[in-house]
């Protein structure tokens, strides 16, 4: 979606001196104008390009973690209840996310041990793990 804006931004920017040169009407030049600030307000608003680099950093954590569980690498080796710790850490993992959302550029996260119950997100977890 941010991309599709950013596009509309440049386009719509490229018309002003156009429109103004062409002799068109000067609401027409004024109403480019003010779509650009309100596109730029919708990007600012809902922060698109942060929320992505987010969610993708999520989604890596998520992917890396999936790959420990099977391997049973990593705290997975050595322990006799991996579906609990498989459980312990994507909660982690999303809770994190929920919270704050990791910084730009950041592929990190920092886990923590959840207190939900295995139980409780063991369904969730095999749609999540499908990364």
């Amino acid at each position: 979606m941010t991309g599709r804006l950013t596009v509309a931004q440049i386009v719509i920017a490229a018309a002003i001196p156009v429109s103004a040169g062409a002799i068109v009407s000067a609401w027409i030049t004024g109403s480019l104008g003010a779509l650009i600030v309100v596109l730029e307000g919708l990007q600012q608003l809902f922060q698109f390009q942060q929320n992505w680099t987010g969610y993708r950093a999520t989604a890596e954590a998520l992917k890396h973690e999936k790959y420990l569980y099977l391997a049973r690498a990593g705290p997975y080796a050595d322990t006799s209840r991996e579906e609990g710790l498989l459980a312990e850490r994507v909660e982690g993992l999303v809770s994190q996310e929920q919270i704050s959302p990791p910084a730009q550029g950041s592929t990190k996260s920092t886990l923590r041990t959840s207190v939900a119950s295995p139980t409780r997100v063991k369904a969730s977890i095999a749609a999540r793990m499908r990364v």
